[in-house]
């Protein structure tokens, strides 16, 4: 699909939720209904000296700008693709001698290439930018001081004898960013390194169970397609069957929270009551505080609601631990968190699954993969429950956990888990997304191995050990 074809999606009047998109005709699980370049984007300043400032990929040695010192890239076709979109920046930047904050330099790049473009930048944008809601109203006075500090560092940020805008009007592309700008991931799609607005993403309505995921990808630079060098673009996906017609909905939040706790977060962030039907009806909740049952035996509430009480704040100290880096206390912690919850909880109960995915991906970290093998199983038992079958973050758990077994030596395991994962994610991302071509090639790796287990399991063993020896041991420090 070449960007910014719209032909398989249309604006549509969505009653109470207001705008929205709907499908022109029936979809496919795994289309791309539409794929967006970003109107405008910014590295976040935690990371503007290690992630190139035009395509977003991580890299050890970047290259600035000699003008502002500020922008970073990988090479001169980087700097040169961008400089469209950093040739005010950059003379801002030198003109007050610092770069601001990137809500501020978001803003500016936005309304950069709005007085470029008068908010259009193609016939297939469906609304301007400045024309999507702000909700600033709908604003707490802390956020909205925020808002207007913003503005202020904006005014002093914005090129001297250009052209000058109402403090309103900026305070309005201030609230369209806080509300519709998307965060966006490097080339590997697991680390978030900026944030970015695209005008017609925003225009699709939430779903706690959505039949569409947003997945950015960079593209790959090596296709023969140009369409596909597109960088900093998002791609719509739809999740299963679309009918023509149908609202196309994507889910603003993690699914993995109890209903009352996904509305809260839509209430405070994205400012409207959401009446989905998995919140409406509460589904799945039961499951998520779920507690152990054993041959129709359960544990009293009151040894639950202690369970529970004890799992919050366990997982509180966890998340301390893991700031400061001492991976034995997290290890100490999850392992007698987990102890606790054990014929308690069930296996479907969020504070059980939280314990278990920090617990996995440290010991992974630590090389006690045996261990996080087990605890990945477990988590991964309770996300199939949980999760819709075709989730991003679902597949992403199965990947990992299948790459733990698979470096635990447990090959039959891990093989089928990356197989399941690659089925997921070819759906969610697509088969040019780099994590997707990650995968195949795991895939076929641990088709290898597995044959090669089949054939002569003791040789096999014994060639992973001599391999694991000569790997170093990751400190956990």
């Amino acid at each position: 699909m070449t960007v910014g074809n719209m032909e398989s999606a249309e604006l549509f009047d969505a009653g109470k939720k207001g705008r929205g998109l709907r499908a022109t005709k029936e979809l496919n699980a795994g289309e791309v209904v539409f794929a967006e370049a970003s109107f405008s984007a910014v590295v976040f300043d935690s990371l503007a000296t290690q992630v190139c400032h035009s395509c977003f990929r991580h890299q050890v040695k970047l290259h600035r700008c000699a003008q502002c010192k500020f922008a970073q890239y990988c090479d001169r076709t980087c700097q040169t693709a961008c400089w469209d979109e950093h040739k005010q920046e950059c003379g801002a930047i030198k003109k007050i001698g610092k770069a601001p904050s990137e809500n501020v330099r978001l803003a500016a790049r936005v309304l950069w290439r709005i007085h470029r473009d008068t908010g259009i930048v193609s016939d297939t944008q469906l609304i301007s930018v400045d024309k999507l809601e702000d909700h600033v109203a709908d604003l707490p006075e802390e956020e909205l001081k925020q808002l207007n500090r913003d503005v202020q560092s904006f005014l002093e940020y914005w090129s001297y004898g250009r052209k000058q805008h109402s403090v309103d009007y900026i305070l309005h592309l201030f609230g369209i960013i806080k509300c519709n700008a998307f965060t966006m991931s490097d080339q590997r799609g697991l680390q978030a390194v900026g944030v970015g607005l695209f005008p017609n993403l925003c225009l699709v309505n939430h779903d706690c169970w959505p039949n569409c995921t947003i997945i950015l990808n960079h593209g790959n630079q090596s296709a023969l397609s140009s369409a596909l060098h597109s960088q900093r673009r998002i791609e719509l996906r739809a999740l299963g069957k679309i009918s023509e017609g149908q609202e196309l909905t994507v889910s603003y939040v993690d699914f993995l929270n109890l209903s009352a706790d996904r509305q809260k977060k839509l209430k405070e962030r994205f400012h409207f009551e959401c009446t989905c039907e998995h919140c409406s009806q509460h589904i799945k909740d039961d499951l998520m505080m779920a507690a152990a049952e054993s041959e129709g035996n359960k544990p009293s509430a009151d040894k639950v609601k202690e369970v529970t009480a004890f799992s919050k704040e366990c997982l509180e100290k966890i998340e301390r631990a893991r700031v400061e880096k001492d991976y034995q206390e997290v290890v100490k912690l999850c392992r007698e968190c987990l102890e606790k919850q054990e014929n308690v909880l069930a296996g479907t109960n969020l504070y059980k699954l939280r314990v278990l995915s920090v617990a996995s991906e440290v010991l992974s970290y630590m090389r006690s993969f045996p261990e996080a093998a087990g605890c990945a199983r477990k988590m991964v038992e309770g996300y199939i429950k949980l999760y819709h079958p075709n989730n991003a973050q679902l597949g992403m758990a199965i990947m990992r956990a299948g790459v733990t077994h698979w470096h635990a030596g447990q090959i039959e395991v891990g093989h089928e888990m990356i197989c399941k994962a690659y089925g997921i994610l070819m759906i969610t991302h697509g088969p040019n997304h780099a994590i997707t071509r990650d995968l195949e090639s795991m895939r076929t790796q641990t088709e290898m191995e597995l044959k090669m287990f089949k054939k002569n399991e003791h040789a096999y063993h014994s060639m992973r050990d001599a391999a694991l020896k000569s790997q170093p041991k990751v400190s956990s420090s």
